[in-house]
């Protein structure tokens, strides 16, 4: 909780500054640091999805809904997808994230999803969209409980996301009539957009190689060890603890119940620095 608290004292105090301050020269350096404070609010939340926050499954609930519909982020629509990638990791077919596209579905694809999907910047703001409708080739809506993503055992879990979502919606609608739009999308809308692009930016480095390209399997030939593996880890230098330690990627795939503040010591590397890419040398196994 002392990494909640920290999180939203910077929130806070980041808008409190930029209001009183309320110079153009400030702004842009707001919203730098405040949609990167979003964006670890993410990471937060996220260990909550995975149970790894707490051992109390409710307050999981409590602070993963406190914190995603915070950053207009459906918590039980993203855990249980979320969940879904993690158990299929690498999987071309099953995957929830990034997933390269076969050559029949690709040629498939429309004019206006081939250029938001694959022409920049465009890809850096397709969260939002992905919550809404998925992938290309995938049904379903996050903030649909029927969606075919979903187990029936947990729509009401999805709805209450959904209303949570909601609130946070008709929240920001109400300070946009008492402080007015401008004002709102200032101090919210702009950091919003910035996270966005972090965790769009964070996420496709996470499971996408460079140098080293990233093996994806089908069938038989997949397995969670192997889809575990074929993520990246990678230095983010002083924003590494701003966010904290979403660099270490590969170790979180294969223990994702290890709680963030854990996750650099768990790092098979002597040094425990960050390498651009895999820290596991046993991949080449794979």
């Amino acid at each position: 909780m002392s990494y909640v608290f920290r999180d939203f004292i910077v929130i806070f105090g980041l808008a409190i500054a930029a209001i009183y301050l309320d110079r153009w020269v400030v702004w842009p350096l707001y919203w730098a640091a405040q949609g990167t404070m979003f964006w670890a609010l993410f990471v937060l939340g996220h260990d909550c999805g995975h149970g790894s926050f707490s051992d109390n499954p409710m307050l999981n609930s409590m602070v993963g809904h406190l914190l995603h519909s915070t950053i207009l982020v459906p918590y039980n629509g993203w855990r249980i997808s979320h969940r879904t990638h993690h158990q299929n990791q690498g999987h071309v077919e099953n995957d929830e994230s990034w997933v390269p596209f076969p050559e029949k579905l690709y040629r498939s694809l429309d004019t206006k999803t081939r250029i938001l999907r694959f022409t920049l910047p465009f890809p850096m703001f397709a969260y939002p969209l992905y919550l809404w409708y998925r992938s290309p080739g995938k049904e379903g809506s996050h903030f649909n409980p029927y969606s075919d993503m979903f187990p029936i055992s947990e729509r009401n879990a999805v709805l209450t996301s959904t209303v949570c979502w909601s609130i946070m919606v008709a929240l920001l609608l109400v300070l946009s009539f008492v402080a007015g739009p401008v004002q709102v999308l200032k101090l919210y809308g702009v950091p919003y957009w910035v996270f966005i692009m972090w965790l769009d930016f964070v996420t496709y480095l996470q499971h996408h190689g460079y140098e080293q390209k990233l093996p994806w399997y089908r069938g038989k030939e997949w397995s969670y060890l192997r889809g575990g593996l074929t993520t990246v880890d990678r230095d983010y230098g002083w924003f590494n603890s701003i966010q904290h330690n979403t660099g270490t990627h590969v170790i979180h795939h294969l223990f994702p119940q290890i709680p963030h503040y854990h996750l650099i010591e768990a790092v098979p590397t002597p040094s425990l620095k960050f390498p651009m890419e895999n820290t596991l040398d046993f991949k080449s196994l794979f």
